[in-house]
């Protein structure tokens, strides 16, 4: 395994110690992540959409994610873009995260 996809593999990993504070789901397998790119000096840009366009919770939702990002080693910088295409639906959901929302 290459050091960029261990280093994806690894934020994966810390992603799924964040959870939604509405929804007692971590955000990867809530499906709110939709892009994580890694550079080559380690950068990091994650593009990630909300559950509602207004949820009030969003400046301590980035916060959470860029700390858990940031505890991945080799990782440099961590940049977070709020993305809105495609909406966030329920589709998106994993299904250990429909299970524990007793959807299957």
């Amino acid at each position: 395994m290459d050091k960029i996809t261990e280093i994806e593999k690894n934020i994966v990993c810390a992603l799924k110690t964040v959870f939604d504070p509405e929804i007692p789901v971590n955000v990867y397998d809530l499906g709110l992540i939709y892009k994580i790119e890694v550079s080559e000096k380690f950068d990091i840009e994650i593009d990630m959409t909300l559950t509602a366009p207004n949820c009030p919770m969003v400046d301590q939702l980035i916060e959470d994610i860029r700390n858990a990002v940031k505890t991945v080693y080799n990782v440099r910088g961590v940049s977070i873009n709020i993305v809105f295409d495609p909406p966030w639906s329920q589709d998106m959901l994993s299904d250990e995260a429909k299970l524990d929302l007793g959807l299957l």
